[in-house]
């Protein structure tokens, strides 16, 4: 059998989301009022007088573990209408992982091109296409804290460009967001005034089409490469993301 690693996070009500999902839970009672209703029945008439339990969410498809669609970052891509959620071909969603270790980077650094090279240079390894290669920063050990939303270091558009170039279709992160957490983004371009510094890394999308997945965990369980990845979206019609059980898996 071989070994299944999650690399999700939950969809709940967490400080560490700034949008915050609600979840409402519904206990076997409130099932029951239900099936009584659906089905003219009485309360003596179901097992102990209890009913189906049913929860109801609310919340961001960007909530929780998700991989962002093309749309989410344009309406067009290659000059072309940008795929919503559900347009995303499967077979770009189960592919060999590759981890990039960059924990030693402090928060809000902007990961370069260069440094994506001597990683792979470290772990020796060459990405192939559509290998889904993943940013490994320490952001998710901070899951449940709201500090989460400001850890990590961030992927910027050259470093972006460099996976995309190599045939890369699917990225993540254990961050919050792809990018550069946005007090970082904030500050430079409070310095600056260079507008192009501003979700640097998910405009690429515009240039080259890509997708990403944010929020993983548990990188740190997994070696460099020779995993499975699966990150399968719920389909969503005409969303810009989906939230996923992104999984790694491990041969025996």
């Amino acid at each position: 059998m071989p070994r299944i690693i999650d690399l999700s996070v939950p969809l709940e009500e967490s400080p560490s989301e700034p949008m915050m999902p609600q979840v409402e839970h519904h206990d076997h009672k409130i099932g029951s009022r239900v099936m009584q209703a659906f089905f003219g029945c009485e309360e003596k008439d179901l097992p102990g007088g209890l009913g189906w339990a049913d929860d109801k969410v609310t919340a961001s498809v960007h909530g929780g573990t998700h991989l962002d669609a093309p749309y989410h970052f344009y309406p067009t891509s290659e000059g072309r209408p940008s795929k919503t959620i559900e347009e995303i071909p499967l077979e770009w969603c189960y592919a060999d992982g590759v981890v990039l270790d960059f924990r030693g980077k402090p928060a809000g650094y902007g990961i370069t091109a260069a440094d994506i090279e001597a990683e792979l240079k470290r772990i020796k390894y060459k990405i192939k296409p559509f290998d889904i290669v993943m940013i490994e920063t320490g952001a998710d050990k901070h899951w449940g804290d709201p500090e989460y939303f400001l850890q990590g270091a961030g992927m910027t558009r050259e470093s972006t460009l460099c996976l995309i170039g190599k045939g890369v279709k699917i990225m993540g992160t254990d961050a919050w967001g792809f990018d550069r957490p946005f007090f970082a983004i904030a500050k430079e371009f409070a310095e600056t005034k260079n507008n192009k510094v501003i979700w640097a890394a998910h405009f690429t999308g515009i240039e080259k089409e890509y997708l990403h997945i944010e929020k993983l965990a548990n990188l740190d369980k997994l070696p460099p490469f020779g995993f499975k990845v699966a990150c399968f979206p719920v389909k969503i019609t005409g969303a810009s993301a989906g939230w996923c059980r992104a999984v790694a898996i491990l041969p025996d």
